[in-house]
Order: structure tokens, then sequence, then C-alpha cells
């Protein structure tokens, strides 16, 4: 709903979602869209079932109606296209691994700036001498076909179409990781500059803090199958704290190396000076037991310790056998660990599995026990979710608690093979469960987060006011600190300004007293009241351009 509740239009926009057949055609909903923007009624097909908690239509204002009519009438042409929803504001992207996020020509002249070699039998990079079997990354420089072969390697380019990208996908982290393990702060330089490029205005990225030191404490600690007696014998002496100050100190040296080579303090500093960055920890799941608790426990430490780090997160393929071997222990590592670290906050891989992938009994669970046994506040692509056990019950729980969803299409359809009317994405919007879209490892899948928002508009129907709510959605559930400027549960019952806000106008000047506080108090509500701005600004674009 507008805030300001002025010049609307009462228009009814749902999300194309799954019907009694199942989801809907690209086909159909490129016709659903077509028809929305005509004021056309929503086929029934379409409509969310009763009682499924899904989203209640909401007012449209006259400038976001304007605004999908211009979407509509570019919809075939496709540099408008992409200019429409390059400019779109879009949030933050919740769901990124900084390694696979940034450009693959950037890491390959990293390698060449770093003197490393590349092994010529696996492509991957190794630190120098280059002796027999390697050759200098600096070659690519000036031999093309190096250089390209290098890029299919480290990513998704030119991948074969209607194949299996899984194992290439995974493969590529392990070539170039001599690269990405050196240069933290140059690497979120790269990718902060492409985030504020796409108008987005928050960043949280996934980085393994200490990760050498982790593996020395869990060798010395072990394992012990009770997790309390193993979390006092991390603690004891200040070992995990000796280990958290290390973490810290990587950090500090990260975001120096971020300042410089961001130019940030100068006179042309670049773009990523600008934007709002957390990282969140990882923790490898195929890892021993003691080592993921270790990883857990440090970054949910660090994250009660230094506010620059905000959540952690369980990464690695879902479908390994240690991954599936040990799902449950680390569900109630997590589980136990949120006891003693109730505020650090918490996302979770879980789900990112398909038919045909792993055995049936191992679809029947995951995103169930990561969201009642570990109590996650996000879950990181849930794909799986109409193959578990009692999917619905798990996803009304979902939309009760508003445990928010990671959507990144492109890694979906290039791990899994899963897209379109086979993905989640409508049935998690028909039982209300908040969706946000990500990138997950743009690097790597040769893709970015305009991208992910115009898949979703073309594949699903979605119009103009529905994209809108999921760029507010991706701030609103954010792990940035602060009072929110939306009043209640804006996923249910729409995106409203809190009270103290309420009358204001975004991109004019703050007059309540009350709303420059909640602004000046409150992290989240400043970004979200910057982008509320940025929205006035495309959309008066946009109202010019169809008049």
């Amino acid at each position: 709903m507008n805030p300001n509740r002025r010049n609307t239009v009462r228009r009814r926009f749902v999300p194309a979602t799954l019907g009694a057949a199942g989801a809907l055609s690209p086909l159909a909903a490129l016709a659903a869209l077509a028809a929305l923007a005509a004021g056309a009624a929503v086929p029934a097909a379409a409509q969310p079932a009763a009682g499924q908690g899904a989203p209640a239509p909401r007012e449209v204002t006259a400038a976001e109606a304007r605004t999908d009519a211009y979407l509509n009438s570019v919809r075939n042409r496709p540099g408008p296209l992409r200019d429409f929803f390059v400019r779109l504001p879009k949030g933050g992207d919740l769901h990124n691994h900084l390694s696979g996020a940034v450009s693959t020509e950037y890491l390959v002249e990293l390698a060449a700036e770093d003197g490393l070699c590349i092994d010529t039998a696996t492509t991957t990079a190794v630190t120098p001498p280059c002796g027999p079997g390697t050759r200098p990354a600096a070659d690519a420089r000036t031999d093309r076909a190096f250089h390209d072969a290098l890029v299919r390697a480290w990513s998704m380019e030119g991948f074969p179409p209607g194949q299996s990208g899984h194992d290439h996908f995974f493969a590529t982290f392990g070539k170039f990781g001599a690269v990405t393990g050196r240069h933290r702060g140059k690497l979120l330089a790269e990718v902060a500059d492409g985030v504020v490029r796409q108008n987005q205005f928050y960043l949280e990225t996934m980085v393994t803090p200490a990760s050498d030191g982790a593996r020395r404490l869990a060798g010395e600690v072990g394992w012990d199958d009770d997790l309390a007696a193993l979390h006092r014998k991390l603690v004891a002496g200040g070992k995990l704290d000796k280990l958290v100050a290390e973490a810290r100190k990587e950090a500090d040296d990260g975001d120096a190396e971020f300042r410089a080579a961001a130019r940030c303090g100068t006179e042309r500093p670049r773009p990523a000076c600008r934007l709002t960055v957390r990282w969140i920890s990882q923790a490898s799941r195929g890892n021993a037991p003691e080592r993921v608790f270790t990883q857990l426990a440090l970054g949910m430490r660090l994250a009660e310790k230094d506010s620059r780090f905000v959540a952690v997160n369980l990464v690695q393929p879902e479908d390994s056998e240690a991954a599936l071997r040990d799902y449950s222990l680390q569900m109630r590592m997590v589980g136990y660990l949120r006891t003693q670290y109730p505020k650090a906050h918490v996302t979770l891989h879980a789900g990112e599995l398909w038919p045909g992938l792993v055995k049936p009994e191992d679809l029947r669970f995951h995103i169930e026990e990561a969201v009642g046994v570990a109590r996650t506040e996000r879950v990181g692509h849930g794909v799986d979710l109409v193959h578990e056990d009692d999917w619905e019950r798990t996803a009304r729980a979902m939309a009760a608690r508003r445990i928010a969803v990671e959507v990144p299409f492109t890694s979906n359809a290039q791990i899994l093979g899963v897209k379109g009317a086979d993905h989640p994405f409508p049935v998690y919007r028909r039982y209300g469960v908040p969706v946000v879209l990500a990138t997950d490892d743009p690097g790597v899948s040769r893709t970015d987060i305009s991208h992910e928002y115009a898949y979703a508009a073309t594949t699903y129907g979605l119009g103009y006011p529905e994209l809108k709510d999921l760029a507010r959605a991706s701030l609103e559930y954010a792990f940035l600190p602060g009072r929110s400027l939306w009043q209640g549960n804006p996923t249910a019952q729409g995106y409203r300004f809190a009270a103290a806000c309420r009358g204001e106008r975004p991109g004019e000047p703050v007059r309540a007293p009350a709303c420059r506080r909640l602004l000046e108090d409150s992290p989240k509500a400043k970004a979200q009241w910057q982008q509320e701005a940025a929205f006035d600004a495309f959309e008066r674009r946009y109202t010019r351009a169809v008049r």
C-alpha cells in the first residue's frame, strides 16, 4: 500500500501461483502479466488458495500503475527492458558468497598480479614457482585462448545447456581458491562496485573467518557428542576468544585493503565506498563435526562481538556424503549454539536438493529441521520444499515466524536444473512465506541481480508492484539492526509506514521529529527510507515515459 495513501488506484495484484494442475507455464505467466497490465481479471488458476496465508491484494498507486504499464510496453524490447531492471531499486543481496561473486576475468587478472601459476592439467591456480605442468597465470594477458580456457574452467561460461552443471559449478571454487584466499578487501571492492551499479543499497556476503585457526583449534579440542561439553572445551582458557581476535584482525586487514582498493576517503572514491556491507561467517558442512562446530561457534561469537559480522551459515554441497550423514547433527549444533549466542543471526542453506540428486529419504526433512531444530531466521534455496514430509506445515511455520527464503534463480537452474514451473517460488508466495531474490555466486554463474528480477517478472507474471515488494523484502529481512520502517508484518499486511513516519513522503525532507529519530537510530529504517526515495525517483522517470 502506498505509505501516504494518496493518489491510489484500486487494482488487484496477486502472484502467479500454483493452480490445480501445477504452476503456470512461462507463456501463461507472460499472458497473465499482460492481462494484469490491461486491468483484466486474474485467472482462477493464478489465485491463491483460501486459508494458505498468501499476501492480501494491495492498493497500487497511480505512479506504480504507470511504471508497470511502461514495463509491459518494453517487454519485447531487450535493450529498454534490461535498462528498466538495472535501474530498478533492488534493496539488498542477502545470499552472496564473496569468492563466487567476483567476475572471473578479475580473478584471472589477480592471479597474474600475484605471480600465481596454473596447473595445465586441472586449470587450478597454484603458488609459484611455475614448474613442469604449469604456466604463469600472467600468460593469460597475451594468450587469448589460455585466458578463455581459464574463464570457462572457473565459471559457468560456455557450459553446455541442458547438462547438469552441479559438479562443474562446485569444482570452480577449488580451481581459483588460491586467488580468492589472498585478497578479501580487493574482492569486496570489486563486488561492492557491482552491487551499487545494480541499484542496491546493502550487501550481506559470506566468508570463512580465521579458517586455519579454526582448523587448528578443532584438532586440539577434538569431538564430543555432548555439545555443551564440547563448547566448554572451546571457550576454556580463552581459546575461542583468541580465535575471535584472529578473525577480527583478519577483517581489519581486509578493511584496509578494501579502503585502499576502493579509494575511500579520497577525491575519487569508487561506488563501493557508499555501500553498507555486513559479513556472514561460513562453516563448511563437509568437514569433520568438531571443525563444523568450531566454525559455527566462532561465527556466532564473532557476530556478538563485532558489528561487521551478523550471522552464520553452512556452505558446500548439501548432497555430499558428509553433509547428508551429518545434516541432523549440524542442525542440532546450530540449535544449541543459538542458546549460547542469542544475539547472533542464523541463515542456512537448506533444501538445495532435487529428486535424482539424492535418495528419496534425503529429500524428506532438510528445510523442516533447519526451521524447527536449528531455528534459522532465513532459508537459502529451499528448492526441495514440496518433496519434504508435511511440507505445508513447514511453509505455514515459515510464514507465521517470518522466516524468509533466499531465491537465486540462476544458481538453482545451473546446479539443480530447477526452473520455471518446477521451482517452488510460486508455492512460497502462495503460502505467504517472505521471499527475497539473491545472486548466490554471480561471478561463477555469469549473472547479476537485475537478471534475477527480470526472470521473476517474465517467468511468473509479476508486475512492477510485486517486484517492488520483493525489493522491499530484501531489506525487511536483512540482518540490519534497528526498527523497521514498516508497520507489523508487511509480507502479510502490506508495506505501510510505521506510525512515526506515517504521512511522510520519500524523496522529500522528513518533517516529523519521531520519523527523523527513527531514521537516525535505526540502520534498517535508514536503508529502507533510502530505497523508498529511490523508488520515488524511479517511478517519476517512467511516469514521464508513458505520458
